[in-house]
């Protein structure tokens, strides 16, 4: 029998579509000698939801599923119906797989138990980041962070699987609906990104061994809060307008955080005088982040404190977060731990 060893063919005709998300985690699924495959099949079922997220965001305006639901969440922030339908879609995902044991939901006010005996992992999500630009078309996001439980496979979920600090967390990612649609993750072993081609139903891979710059010129910060920060930070705001930086702020984390991940950039929702433990939930939006870039090579940090240190005692849990190139977050943090006494506040 005659036999040759395959060649790509190199007709332009035949141009190569890249790797897959799905190959991809295969790939990698090597690099780690205790995979059984659980955690990649958990990376796969997101994949899934967040496809099917994709589809309802991009036809919101057209199926009468945008605006409000008529209901608060447990933060006390009115739900869009898109909060709702992520939620499910993304529950629905978490639950069938069977990895999961346990999920911590912005929109849920307790812990789901999947009264799954087998599921070695806690998911905490954020199913719908910045869902007050749902009707105005305005870029939002999922996050999600994967732990490890830590009490034996088979016995009741307690708080300490759902209580761990940032720095246990397995994987964490976050998936941007926007002009493109874009998953984003680490495993602890750098940062990829991988965009959705919708006419074949595929993440794929289009931005490997993601590196965040070490600086910038971009600032993103609500300046309507002005009058609440604290004087450290009204200096550094004042220092970045000094310097020429440029403002941006879009009002959903995922997409300034993206931005800034890319193209060098500090983003800042520090504690005010309405929030003085900031707003960000720890759980579920800034571990996730904080894992993220520092695998990228940034910094992350509630003003004193490294983000992914940090001990949650509630489900909840609120904080400040300075999030971005590692050069900008130090010297925002300098600034908010000087005295008061020594910093030249902004003139009201």
């Amino acid at each position: 029998m005659k036999t040759f060893p395959y060649k790509p063919d190199q007709n332009a005709l035949a141009y190569s579509v890249g790797i897959t998300l799905d190959r991809y985690i295969k790939l990698k699924q090597g690099d780690f000698p205790f995979a059984s495959g659980e955690l990649s099949q958990l990376l796969r079922d997101i994949a899934l939801a967040a496809k099917i997220v994709n589809r309802e965001t991009n036809r919101a305006g057209l199926s009468n599923i945008g605006g409000a639901f008529g209901q608060t969440n447990v933060q006390g922030e009115e739900q869009q119906k898109l909060d709702v339908i992520a939620n499910i879609r993304f529950m629905r995902a978490l639950s069938k797989g069977g990895e999961v044991c346990a999920i911590v939901s912005e929109e849920e006010d307790a812990v789901i138990d999947l009264q799954n005996k087998s599921g070695k992992y806690v998911v905490a999500i954020d199913p719908l980041d910045g869902s007050s630009n749902i009707d105005v078309n305005i870029s939002i996001g999922t996050i999600f962070s994967i732990y490890r439980r830590v009490t034996p496979i088979g016995s009741p979920v307690t708080s300490e699987d759902i209580m761990q600090p940032g720095n246990q967390q397995v994987a964490a990612g976050y998936v941007l609906y926007g002009s493109s649609t874009m998953l984003v993750y680490t495993t602890g072993c750098g940062v990829c990104g991988f965009t959705y081609e919708a006419s074949l139903g595929e993440f794929f891979l289009s931005h490997p061994d993601i590196i965040a710059p070490e600086t910038g010129k971009i600032y993103s910060i609500n300046e309507g809060l002005e009058l609440d920060w604290e004087p450290g930070v009204s200096q550094y705001v004042k220092d970045c307008k000094e310097k020429r930086f440029q403002s941006r702020y879009i009002g959903s984390l995922v997409a300034d955080f993206h931005r800034n991940l890319l193209k060098g950039g500090i983003y800042l929702y520090p504690a005010t005088s309405k929030n003085p433990n900031g707003k960000l939930r720890l759980l579920y939006e800034a571990n996730a982040l904080a894992f993220i870039i520092e695998q990228a090579g940034g910094k992350a940090s509630d003003g004193e404190n490294r983000i992914l240190d940090i001990q949650p005692e509630t489900l909840h849990q609120r904080t400040p977060l300075l999030i971005g190139s590692k050069l900008m977050v130090e010297e925002a943090e300098q600034m908010i731990q000087v005295p008061r006494s020594e910093i030249n506040v902004f003139s009201r």
